[in-house]
């Protein structure tokens, strides 16, 4: 197939908005990525963690919804935002290294023999931040294609999971991580979507009107 014909196969657009043959962009993949913690419990390396993770659930966004009736019709306003919690999975290895950093960061947030919890916030809350790779490695340094950092983290829950004499399967352990704030950039730290307001001059909007005239609310 010549080389020529690949640029036709994409969605033809009008002239006006694109190329006729620009053909399809590389996608980002799921496998291609790296998850890493700082101040996740008390041990000075957490690279354990980055390499036993089998699976890490990208951010997700809600806002809540603000109705606001008016004689015929019904307004609709975007309301407070939520962050919502993400899941990792991760391998439990034969040495207790995942485990134990599990257990220091659970014993940050609450002393479980002594019952006495975190004075503040400050005290046991991590940074998580998630890298989507290209695919380099080795002497082939990876470049980062899209990063986002999750603020103000704390583990939420872990499910240690069962064990069964009739799986062939690794031991994993699910964590449920809560968080404050999340920041999107791209390529080199170029903006990358959520967050990027310095980089992209997308702040704050007022009495900007998008979508019609004449509508404040």
């Amino acid at each position: 197939m010549p080389s020529s014909s690949l640029n036709n196969m994409t969605v033809p657009l009008a002239s006006d908005q694109s190329a006729s043959t620009q053909g399809l962009l590389m996608p980002k993949l799921r496998y291609r990525f790296r998850a890493e913690f700082q101040n996740f419990g008390v041990s000075a390396q957490t690279t354990e963690l980055t390499k036993q993770i089998v699976s890490f659930a990208r951010p997700n966004l809600t806002f809540e919804e603000i109705t606001l009736p008016i004689y015929n019709s019904t307004m609709k306003l975007a309301g407070k935002h939520t962050w919502n919690d993400i899941s990792v999975e991760i391998r439990d290895d034969a040495g207790g290294n995942v485990s134990k950093l599990i257990g220091e960061q659970f014993q940050k947030q609450l002393d479980f023999l002594e019952m006495s919890s975190a004075a503040s916030g400050i005290d046991y809350k991590f940074l998580t931040r998630l890298d989507i790779l290209d695919g380099g490695n080795g002497a082939n340094t990876p470049v980062v294609l899209e990063t986002w950092e999750l603020y103000g983290c704390y583990l939420k829950a872990a499910d240690y999971g069962p064990m069964n004499y009739g799986s062939n399967e690794a031991v994993q352990i699910t964590m449920t991580i809560a968080y404050d704030n999340a920041n999107q950039t791209g390529n080199g730290g170029k903006p990358g979507g959520v967050g990027s307001s310095i980089l992209t001059g997308i702040g704050r909007t007022v009495a900007g009107s998008v979508t019609g005239v004449g509508s404040s609310a």
